[in-house]
């Protein structure tokens, strides 16, 4: 994100023709940064979640089908994917973005940016992602499994017509939390480069010591979330057949 660096004598400046050109100046400073930062957390959260929604649920589906008494037992295999998961979520956000910074470069060729950003938080949100898929399968019971084995089901066909559609209530609810979290994350990696929000509120508010930016862009987040939960809950009642 660019800044003007006379925008702040130009503020200055103005005051001689007033404290309404003044203030003029200072809303369309201000509305710029905010719609661009808006704007990158909106790219970043968004490319990250579809990355993580995609991965983090054929590995959750993984965990859940191939434990000890799913419906593919696979003790090894569950074994090496469930320890995979439990590393990545025990790393915090902040390390893991620089321990990814070599992939990052190698992905999209550079570790700065919002773009470099939806590599960690991507990685990030997988682990979460999978143990909710995880949890959501194994909230359906093993009545309706059994049920469609005696049906004469396979385990794919249980997988695709069965699992997957009868917990899409609790998938939607686990992908809004999934989006959430990430728009908490991308203000971390905002502190470290990643662009959007988290950078707008270091650079334009922490580094030039204005609040009132810190408070917009808390705003701005808060609004984000609430959009956010209020989008998932409604899709998450209207999947419920209950």
């Amino acid at each position: 994100m660019r800044d003007n660096p006379y925008f702040w004598d130009e503020l200055a400046m103005s005051w001689s023709g007033g404290a309404s050109r003044s203030f003029e100046i200072y809303r369309q400073h201000i509305w710029r940064i905010m719609s661009r930062g808006t704007i990158d957390t909106v790219y970043m959260v968004g490319y990250a979640s579809l990355f993580a929604i995609l991965i983090g649920l054929v590995v959750g589906t993984l965990l859940y089908v191939t434990k000890k008494d799913g419906i593919y037992p696979l003790p090894v295999i569950n074994g090496i994917i469930g320890g995979i998961v439990n590393v990545g979520r025990s790393i915090p956000f902040v390390v893991l973005i620089m321990l990814v910074f070599p992939l990052s470069r190698f992905i999209v060729g550079s570790f700065i940016g919002r773009t470099a950003a939806i590599v960690p938080l991507t990685i990030a949100a997988i682990p979460f992602l999978s143990r909710i898929v995880e949890s959501a399968l194994d909230d359906l019971g093993h009545g309706i499994i059994e049920a469609a084995i005696a049906a004469g089901a396979t385990p794919l066909q249980i997988v695709f017509r069965v699992l997957l559609p009868e917990s899409a209530p609790g998938l939607v609810s686990g992908f809004t939390l999934l989006v959430i979290n990430l728009i908490t994350f991308s203000a971390m990696a905002g502190l470290v480069g990643g662009g959007g929000l988290g950078a707008v509120a270091n650079s334009y508010g922490l580094q030039r010591h204005r609040q009132d930016i810190v408070v917009y862009t808390v705003i701005i987040m808060v609004i984000l979330v609430q959009i956010v939960q209020a989008t998932g809950q409604f899709i998450a009642r209207r999947l419920d057949k209950r």
